[in-house]
């Protein structure tokens, strides 16, 4: 055999290679409106607190699909917009909707307290849990998820800027899509249903 023959004989089984890895892949290939991001190495735990004091982690949501978003409270149109969507993708999943688990992280611990956390997320949905941790575990997550937020004052207050995108787990607990603001709810529902089949 040449050294042209060996060469190129290589290089088709490197060429190969990748294909066989993705054969022997758990996880099928998604076809989503969002962005597939499996295999994505950043959010990959967390440690936070809900309203009922209890600590909570990924490894506590196993079995369901995980819809994590962060934001506050008192946000006037981005959060309480993706919340209400999170409600219709559940309507839309049917009989599927106890088997996604809605997380709303604050990046606003400061003013978003367990009870106003317990009482936003409920009036959505009572299944929706807020989460909240303090100002350096929030700094923590929000850089292990890759999200943007900033504290923005607004006369003798403030409000925050945020990053807008809904983060979806599948039921072993590893990130698979990220949904962006302006997907549908029905969009939504179509990607997180391939990760409930």
């Amino acid at each position: 055999m040449s050294i042209n023959q060996k060469r190129r004989l290589v290089l088709t089984g490197l060429g190969i290679l990748p294909l066989m890895l993705a054969g022997c892949s758990k996880e099928k290939p998604l076809v989503v409106h969002g962005q597939d991001i499996t295999g994505a190495n950043f959010g990959r735990d967390f440690n936070l607190q809900g309203p009922n004091g209890k600590r909570y982690t990924l490894n506590d949501f196993k079995g369901k699909a995980l819809m994590i978003f962060f934001g506050f409270t008192q946000c006037p149109d981005v959060c309480p917009t993706a919340l209400a969507r999170a409600v219709e993708i559940k309507g839309l999943l049917g009989e599927d909707a106890d088997k996604l688990q809605v997380l709303f992280i604050t990046i606003d611990p400061e003013r978003d307290t367990p009870e106003m956390l317990e009482a936003y997320t409920n009036a959505f949905d009572p299944s929706f849990m807020g989460l909240y941790g303090t100002l350096d575990e929030t700094q923590a997550v929000a850089k292990e998820f890759k999200i943007y937020y900033k504290k923005v004052p607004t006369g003798s207050s403030y409000t925050m800027d945020h990053s807008a995108l809904s983060y979806i787990f599948d039921t072993d607990g590893k990130l698979r899509l990220s949904l962006s603001h302006a997907q549908s709810a029905q969009e939504c529902a179509e990607d997180i249903r391939q990760l409930l089949a």
